[in-house]
């Protein structure tokens, strides 16, 4: 009988466990405010801004962002290094739980290359962000000039 007893209270905690996980995994950050800047013509290349938005409980980790209208799309940050401005891309991105990552001109932005189609304002760009653990936060930029 005390054996029951312990298996039903570990099972019990079991399903709690995995109960709050599920509750946990519902929470998906969101997108606001996005934007892409009209490339200057010829030029192949745009930058993406906005702010990516983690009301959630537990920290979000952005591993990569794509988007069907630009051949390639990575997270990339804007610092000073040694007096001068450079660019480097952002492998990994940690949104700790309760806070924002914003993607502005002159700091975090993301880098969208080659462009497959000519892009005008008021264009609507789908940009996918894909988290550490396989979920996926969607969101619509609008295309505009500075």
């Amino acid at each position: 009988m005390d054996r029951l007893r312990v298996f039903r209270a570990v099972l019990a905690l079991a399903l709690g466990s995995a109960s709050l996980a599920a509750c946990a995994a519902d929470c998906l950050p969101r997108v606001r405010d996005g934007w892409v800047r009209v490339p200057p013509a010829g030029l192949p290349m745009a930058a993406g801004f906005a702010t990516f938005d983690n009301a959630c409980d537990s920290a979000a980790t952005i591993v990569s962002a794509s988007s069907p209208a630009f051949e390639e799309t990575t997270v990339h940050a804007t610092r000073i290094e040694g007096g001068i401005s450079r660019m480097r891309e952002v492998p990994e991105l940690r949104v700790a739980a309760g806070t924002v990552a914003e993607f502005a001109p002159g700091g975090l932005h993301l880098m969208l290359m080659r462009p497959t189609r000519p892009l005008e304002a008021g264009d609507k760009v789908p940009v996918e962000f894909r988290l550490a653990d396989g979920r996926v936060v969607r969101a619509e930029f609008i295309v505009r000039r500075m």
